[in-house]
C-alpha cells in the first residue's frame, strides 16, 4: 500500500526554504526524529513532502539543511548529484507512489566530483561520474559555475525523462538548487 503525500510542489519548497533558514544558524538538528516519528513512519508509512538528490558529500546532509526529521524527504545520494537510470528509477518511485510534487537537485560548491572533472583524468567507476559531469560543464574550469551547470544537466535529465514528464501534468516541479558549504545557505536562483 502507498501513501501518497498531498502536499504541493509549492509548499514543500517553502518548507524546504523555512528548514534552510533555520538551519543556517542552528547548532544542533531541528527535525524530529524521536522514537514515536520512527514508530508511526513503520506503521503508518512515509510521508515525505519532497525529493532531493545530492552528493555524497560527507559535508552535505539534506536532512540537517532543510531541517527535517525522519519521513520529511526523500533523499538519493550519489557523487556529483549525476543522473543515471538508477536514480530516474527512485525519481519515479517518489513521485508516482509516493505523491511527491517537488523534486529538487541539490549541488554544492568546492565539489570534489566536479574538481575531479574539471582538474584530473580518473580511472575505474570514478571516471563514470566525471564523464557526466564533463557533458555538463563542457569547458567551464570555473568551480561555482560548473557546479551549477552539472545541476541545471541533472534537472534537465529528470524533466526528459517520460515517466516524469508525465507527472508534470499533477504538477510535479523539478528545480535546481545549491548548497554553499561555507555559509550553510541554499540558493534556488541558479
Amino acid at each position: 500500500m502507498f501513501i501518497k503525500t498531498s502536499v504541493s510542489a509549492d509548499r514543500a519548497l517553502e518548507k524546504l526554504k523555512k528548514g534552510n533558514s533555520e538551519y543556517i544558524d542552528a547548532v544542533s538538528g531541528h527535525g524530529d526524529i524521536s522514537p514515536e516519528i520512527r514508530l508511526k513512519t513503520l506503521n503508518e508509512g512515509q510521508r515525505p513532502y519532497a525529493a532531493v538528490i545530492s552528493c555524497s558529500d560527507s559535508r552535505v546532509i539534506p536532512e540537517s539543511i532543510f531541517s527535517a526529521g525522519i519521513g520529511d524527504l526523500f533523499v538519493i545520494r550519489v557523487a556529483g548529484n549525476v543522473i543515471d537510470d538508477h536514480q530516474l528509477g527512485s525519481i519515479e518511485y517518489a513521485a508516482e507512489h509516493l505523491g511527491i510534487r517537488l523534486i529538487v537537485v541539490l549541488g554544492h560548491d568546492h565539489c570534489g566530483a566536479v574538481d575531479a572533472a574539471i582538474n584530473h583524468d580518473p580511472e575505474g567507476y570514478i571516471k563514470f561520474i566525471t564523464d557526466e559531469i564533463k557533458l555538463a560543464i563542457g569547458d567551464e574550469e570555473d568551480d561555482y559555475r560548473a557546479c551549477c551547470l552539472n545541476v541545471k544537466r541533472s534537472v534537465e535529465l529528470i524533466e526528459s525523462s517520460f515517466e516524469i514528464h508525465e507527472e508534470e501534468k499533477h504538477g510535479l516541479k523539478v528545480i535546481p538548487a545549491l548548497y554553499r558549504l561555507e555559509s550553510g545557505k541554499v540558493e534556488f536562483d541558479i
